[in-house]
């Protein structure tokens, strides 16, 4: 199937005209829909041309898609976006940062408003502001491809080992970031949409990135744009069309290499095939029936792309990784009091890649698994002397090639339970009292090599007087077995007598609670947070 589209540049106010224009062109090519690239309104917006938007006196020929551009969207927009409205028939808000899928499958990934430098931790949540974060562009690598890539930014450098030359003055107008850069990277968009500052038009020759798949044939090409802004006096460029059809695996004439391939992360491989013969509920089924897809990255809610996910909960993000509270806490907040920590300290180490184990993710998995280690690590290291040593820690994981998004949970623990082997023996006879294969004793690392599934145990505790005490356990099963997704917090409970708190659906706090908590982590972390 191929879909037409096509894009304006900046509006800048000039409703009625820009959508003249569009219903003349759309009359004669029937697009599928329209883009805006940078600013619909001005500072100074007429309220009665708002008002008569707001009302559907002016009249959108076809669906159109706008963001937040360099000029913050005027007040009553705000107010109906905030409502989660469209602004009007056929007019809809992308929001700032979001992953959108279109009614004709094209996949649109949006960061809209300028590099914000001084907010050095955390995301922009108000999305009708002309300002990201650094962590804005990170979160969204999480949505792993893109069709359209819309970005009010330009990436750095994209120009380099380009033909197609910039002037001076136009170079300086320009805002771009790194940032951009390495989501461009990431996400290998089939095109990258951008504004331009000045009356100017640029067209860099198609740039083709390393294969997503390496046993793949097809080679990722990126075509990136910059279109002037509507109506401009030097007639530059604004409007622009193009068919998204079919990926091709040949590279168009005249492509070079991506200009960003230093910053390239190689990619992983996709995941096996799911053939095992267990429903998720574990009723056995005669024969495989289709299922539905898992959830993809706009609806995991442990891909931060998805824009229902609970920032508030956010404590870092790395490279390749975040650390976030867990929602409804096995230790409550006052568990741990005595010992010198003031807040739950249960703690998810997510992957930035949407995939169901760390093997899945090919290339990208031993890097990833390390920075991963990281966060364990420096976490046990802030538990140890947040408790002075009384507290150790236990993480666990279950990969499983049939999961949705792999994640460790990092739990504190009594390090006298520990050194007395309690908590390995808590582990060892409930796998026992369920049937379940033996734990061994094992250090798979990433589990590269790993063929089969497994629960992995790692238990921490540095007492100062004997010194660290650390073990990796690990069970391997196949997929019949029926393993209960509670397993590790149904052991840990009995363990820290909160048996009451198993099912964390009946612990959840307020967000009031969990904004609280998440400070306290963050403030305690902070000597060991190599993501600052």
């Amino acid at each position: 199937m191929t879909v037409k589209i096509i894009v304006l540049g900046s509006v800048n106010g000039n409703l009625e005209s820009a959508f003249q224009k569009l219903a003349t062109l759309h009359r004669k090519q029937n697009f599928a829909f329209a883009i805006i690239t940078g600013d619909l309104f001005t500072f100074d917006q007429d309220d009665d041309l708002v008002s008569r938007l707001l009302n559907n006196e002016i009249q959108i020929p076809l669906s159109t898609y706008f963001t937040v551009g360099t000029v913050p969207l005027p007040e009553r927009i705000v107010e109906r976006v905030k409502k989660g409205e469209d602004v009007c028939e056929n007019l809809h808000f992308l929001g700032k940062r979001s992953i959108t899928k279109t009614s004709d499958g094209i996949r649109i990934v949006v960061l809209g408003g300028t590099l914000n430098k001084t907010i050095i931790d955390g995301q922009s949540n108000e999305q009708h502001l002309p300002l990201h974060t650094a962590d804005d562009a990170k979160i969204l690598r999480g949505a792993n491809t893109a069709d359209i890539l819309l970005t009010t930014c330009w990436p750095s450098n994209v120009w380099a080992n380009s033909s197609k030359a910039l002037t001076p003055e136009e170079q300086t107008a320009i805002a771009c970031s790194d940032e951009i850069a390495d989501l461009c990277a990431t996400l290998k968009p089939r095109y990258h949409l951008s504004k331009s500052p000045a009356d100017f038009f640029y067209e860099r020759e198609p740039f083709f990135h390393p294969p997503t798949n390496p046993d793949s044939d097809q080679i990722p090409v990126t075509r990136f744009i910059s279109l002037a802004p509507f109506g401009n006096t030097a007639k530059a460029k604004a409007v622009y069309a193009f068919v998204l059809g079919e990926t091709s695996s040949s590279i168009p004439p005249g492509s070079t290499v991506s200009p960003f391939l230093a910053k390239t992360h190689p990619k992983k491989r996709p995941a096996p095939a799911d053939n095992h013969g267990f429903q998720d509920d574990g009723r056995r089924v005669r024969r495989r029936k289709e299922r539905p897809p898992p959830p993809g990255p706009d609806q995991c809610f442990f891909c931060l792309s998805n824009t229902d996910v609970d920032t508030h909960m956010i404590c870092c993000i790395g490279d390749d990784s975040y650390v976030t509270t867990a929602k409804g806490p096995l230790p409550s907040s006052d568990t741990f009091e005595s010992s010198g920590l003031t807040f739950p300290g249960h703690q998810l180490i997510i992957p930035l890649p949407h995939e169901p184990t760390i093997r899945s993710m090919g290339q990208d998995a031993n890097k990833t698994y390390k920075e991963m280690v990281r966060f364990r690590e420096s976490m046990q290291a802030m538990v140890a002397t947040q408790s002075k040593f009384k507290l150790g820690a236990v993480t666990f994981e279950i990969s499983r090639q049939s999961g949705i998004h792999d994640h460790w949970q990092f739990i504190p623990i009594s390090s006298d339970l520990i050194r007395k082997g309690l908590v390995e023996a808590g582990f060892k006879v409930e796998a026992e009292n369920r049937q379940y294969p033996h734990f061994e004793e094992a250090n798979l690392e990433s589990g590269i090599d790993e063929v089969s599934d497994f629960f992995r145990l790692w238990i921490w505790a540095d007492d100062s007087d004997t010194g660290i005490h650390s073990k990796e356990l690990v069970m391997r099963f196949d997929s019949s077995l029926r393993f209960d997704l509670q397993f590790g917090r149904r052991v840990l409970a009995k363990l820290l007598g909160l048996e009451d708190r198993v099912y964390w659906k009946n612990v959840v706090q307020s967000i009031a609670e969990e904004i609280q908590d998440v400070e306290k982590f963050k403030e305690a972390f902070k000597p060991w947070d190599f993501t600052i």
